[in-house]
């Protein structure tokens, strides 16, 4: 039996609002425009976030005070392997598939759960990510 993909999301969804967190709208105020993606928070992100798309690091602007969404623009139309991980948070899917369709955009629920760790000594600074030709990733409130 093959679930629809929402069914995970609405489950997730349910159990924390019986938590008592604040509510995330299942679908978006406006139409999501073609070859962009919105990966929308259950909780703010203070960041910083790291995406992967195909295989290639794409930069993203952050947000000095934290987001509720990841805005990713310029894909082509077909399939995309994404990851996204963080040094404050954790995401559920971090990784997945997205099947992108030619006339709309997608928008993606993902659960965010605040990660604490200590860490002794500096982290070696991540390269510079290089990116794919036209497409950009933005944090946004």
């Amino acid at each position: 039996m093959k679930l629809h993909p929402l069914v995970p999301a609405l489950v997730l969804l349910g159990s924390v609002s019986f938590l008592g967190c604040r509510k995330v709208p299942l679908t978006p105020k406006t139409p999501i425009p073609a070859g962009t993606v919105v990966f929308r928070f259950t909780r703010k992100v203070q960041g910083p976030v790291e995406l992967s798309l195909d295989g290639a690091r794409i930069p993203v602007q952050q947000l000095p005070k934290g987001a509720t969404s990841l805005i990713v623009k310029g894909l082509a139309s077909g399939k995309h392997r994404f990851f996204l991980t963080s040094q404050r948070e954790t995401f559920s899917p971090d990784l997945g598939e997205l099947d992108m369709a030619g006339d709309k955009g997608l928008y993606q629920i993902t659960l965010v759960q605040k990660l604490d760790a200590v860490l002794y000594g500096k982290p070696d600074p991540l390269p510079t990510a290089e990116g794919l030709p036209g497409v950009t990733a933005v944090l946004a409130k």
